[in-house]
Formats: C-alpha cells, sequence, structure tokens
C-alpha cells in the first residue's frame, strides 16, 4: 500500500510472503521469531526508517 501521509510525505508497505515448505527447504520454519538486522547497522544512505 502507498500514499501520502498527513504532513505529504509519500510512504509504503511491501509484505513478502513464502510457503512453509520452501522456507523448510532452507533449514527454517514458519514459526521461527522475525529476524532483525544487527552489526553493522545499515548505512545512512537507507534512511532514517531503517534504523
Amino acid at each position: 500500500m502507498c500514499g501520502k501521509r498527513a504532513d505529504g510525505r509519500w510512504h509504503g508497505t511491501v509484505a513478502v510472503r513464502f510457503r512453509a515448505d520452501a522456507l523448510r527447504r532452507l533449514g527454517l520454519h514458519p514459526d521461527q521469531p522475525t529476524s532483525v538486522p544487527a552489526d553493522p547497522p545499515p548505512p545512512k544512505w537507507w534512511g532514517p526508517w531503517a534504523r
């Protein structure tokens, strides 16, 4: 979904979904917690939303 915020800035959301059997082939499973970025931090050019 994309649109403008109340302050006039654009924003967007991207959703990525995978079938559970595809994750299991990679040694993952759908009950694992969501991963988050770790060290090193994302580059500054990614913008403040990535931090």
